[in-house]
């Protein structure tokens, strides 16, 4: 085992070098420089598409815009909002949530261009259906001579999207919560508990997952904006009371970012990387998973997808992984002996004694649910992009079985393991987008003049008169 987690962390640690933050950060600058900054004047035309004012019945798709956010969303805010934050502040000290910061603000601009490709060139599968995603961006729009980095993509993400990371967490933190206080199990000793999680976790994501993406979105556009919601009030009262401490917290996440000093050696890079890698982790902007929920969305304009799109950073980085973030350095546990969820779960331990654990808990258990559904869809469609639609079923079963696998593996080996696949989807995404930007600019420029010279106007309803 150790020999494993050794090297999965050299893999891991030789894709994540400082060639990979620049084409993340450097894209993502590159993206806001050329689209001159343009879709952000239209983020309220953005919240109007997202409350479904547009949407059209005889557009193409299968999901509405909202619920392709909030489906994209449940990849996002679970544990990429509690535990990633956790383990940035762990590894690199409190200033790597600044660079989690840099790396929201330039994914506002990736995602707007990844999630506008991701409908402007959907392709067939080999069942006919319409599919998005990065691997139909490259295969329709760049041909064949490109299809290497379509494959490429498409092996990472069945990699990449598999359940470990959220049942390793979700299940030690159900353990930490019930299972140790109640004798069902002890720090040493928790494998049998661990293993009859897993088993009862695998069977109820089956039962969702064989609803295909209509299902998934149907719970995740429910569930996901109950959960942010309670997320920030619950947030927003741990701040209220540690109020005094907010503006010294913002110094020190300011100071350490360019000094370094939480790390050994105070090694800024070593801030800088964790910053990205874990920011990345959170919004996975640049990756291309989104584009595959986005992809689904029911729309015959790509733009309006990726002003959709943008919001998504905003909403789980800037707003979610803050909160979380001054939670954990407000109350000081950051300091303690404690690594991933156990870490979050302290600091709301703290202001809610007896039952702020349990509030962590049921935000995991949720939103840590909605991610293994959201995650099986974008992995069976690079299986099924891969080897056929057929074959997606195969995965499936995998992706079930990989659940229970997930609650009795080690922290360390998933995480390096995620770490890796990201990495290497992120090569294909950031690529072939930097490639297209120009048709992008070209379709914002056109919808958004249509749009401002009247053009474009809301649909009539069914029945409305003429």
């Amino acid at each position: 085992m150790a020999e494993i987690e050794n090297a999965l962390g050299a893999f891991a640690g030789f894709m994540w070098g400082p060639q990979l933050v620049v084409l993340l950060v450097g894209g993502g600058l590159f993206f806001m420089v050329h689209s001159r900054l343009r879709q952000f004047r239209y983020l309220r035309h953005s919240v109007d598409l997202l409350l479904g004012r547009y949407d059209s019945r005889e557009a193409e798709g299968d999901i509405s815009h909202f619920r392709a956010l909030s489906t994209a969303l449940a990849g996002t805010i679970g544990l990429g909002n509690i535990t990633s934050v956790a383990l940035a502040i762990t590894l690199g000290g409190p200033g790597a949530v600044f660079w989690m910061w840099v790396t929201a603000i330039v994914g506002t601009s990736t995602k707007f261009y990844t999630a506008s490709l991701a409908v402007m060139y959907r392709g067939r599968d080999d069942a006919g259906k319409l599919q998005g995603g990065p691997m139909y961006v490259i295969r329709e729009a760049l041909g064949r001579k490109w299809m290497p980095l379509a494959g490429l993509f498409a092996v990472a993400g069945m990699f990449g999207t598999l359940p470990v990371f959220q049942i390793n967490q979700t299940v030690q933190i159900l353990r930490d919560v019930i299972a140790i206080p109640a004798g069902l199990a002890s720090a040493g000793d928790h494998f049998t508990f661990d293993l009859v999680m897993g088993l009862l976790l695998s069977a109820g994501a089956f039962a969702i997952i064989i609803g295909r993406i209509q299902r998934i979105a149907a719970w995740t556009s429910r569930l996901v904006p109950l959960m942010v919601l309670f997320w920030l009030l619950v947030t927003a009262w741990l701040l209220l009371i540690h109020a005094a401490q907010i503006p010294a917290t913002f110094a020190l996440i300011f100071r350490d970012a360019f000094s370094g000093e939480a790390v050994a050696g105070g090694a800024i890079g070593a801030v800088i990387l964790i910053g990205v890698q874990r920011g990345v982790f959170s919004n996975e902007a640049g990756l291309g998973t989104e584009s595959l929920a986005h992809g689904a969305a029911k729309t015959n304009e790509p733009v309006r997808e990726g002003l959709v799109a943008m919001l998504g950073p905003i909403i789980d980085t800037l707003l979610v992984c803050t909160c979380t973030a001054l939670a954990i350095l407000v109350t000081g546990v950051w300091q303690e002996d404690a690594t991933g969820v156990t870490l979050t779960s302290l600091a709301y331990e703290q202001v809610f004694p007896g039952y702020g654990s349990w509030l962590v808990l049921l935000m995991v258990v949720t939103l840590g649910a909605t991610t293994v559904l959201t995650y099986s869809y974008y992995g069976g469609k690079c299986m099924a992009f891969l080897f056929g639609t057929k074959r997606e079923k195969y995965y499936v079963w995998a992706y079930v079985g990989l659940i229970t696998a997930g609650a009795v593996a080690s922290l360390e080996a998933v995480v390096s393991l995620f770490d890796g696949a990201y990495a290497i989807m992120a090569i294909p995404t950031m690529l072939s987008t930097l490639v297209l930007a120009p048709k992008v600019r070209a379709a914002a420029r056109d919808y958004f003049s249509r749009l401002d010279g009247g053009e474009i106007g809301l649909p009539e309803k069914p029945g409305a008169p003429r």
